[in-house]
């Protein structure tokens, strides 16, 4: 299976880099983990969680609006909200993380400036005489 190469435009990495600033605030990794055991409402996180509902509110309103989290409300009595994983968008970040973070991406370069510009990039560098 072949994966579509991905062009890193500034756009793609302006995307990349707003969710990986949602998940670095520390409740909000949490809840996304608490989320990703399965569907959750307010009451469940915050009896997990032990932070003010108003808190956890704010917290997935930012994954809400990162596309990280769905929200669902109950068909029987709307007051009722049911929070999970954005299947699709968690796929899309697993994708273009696994692409980003591939060590197969990293190139030989050779020096264009400096005293080393002939030497490759990834060879032992020579040691100045004393």
């Amino acid at each position: 299976m072949t994966m579509d190469p991905i062009v890193f435009s500034l756009e793609n990495l302006q995307t990349l880099a707003d969710q990986l600033k949602v998940l670095a605030e520390p409740n909000r990794l949490l809840i996304f983990q608490l989320l990703m055991e399965g569907v959750q409402c307010n009451c469940e996180l915050g009896n997990k969680l032990e932070i003010a509902p108003n808190l956890i509110s704010h917290h997935l309103r930012v994954l809400r609006e990162a596309g990280l989290v769905e929200v669902k409300r109950d068909p029987l009595d709307g007051r009722w909200i049911y929070y999970s994983i954005n299947r699709q968008t968690l796929s899309e970040f697993n994708r273009i993380l696994g692409i980003f973070f591939d060590p197969g991406r990293i190139q030989p370069r050779q020096y264009t400036c400096g005293p080393q510009s002939t030497a490759l990039f990834d060879t032992e560098l020579p040691v100045p005489k004393s």
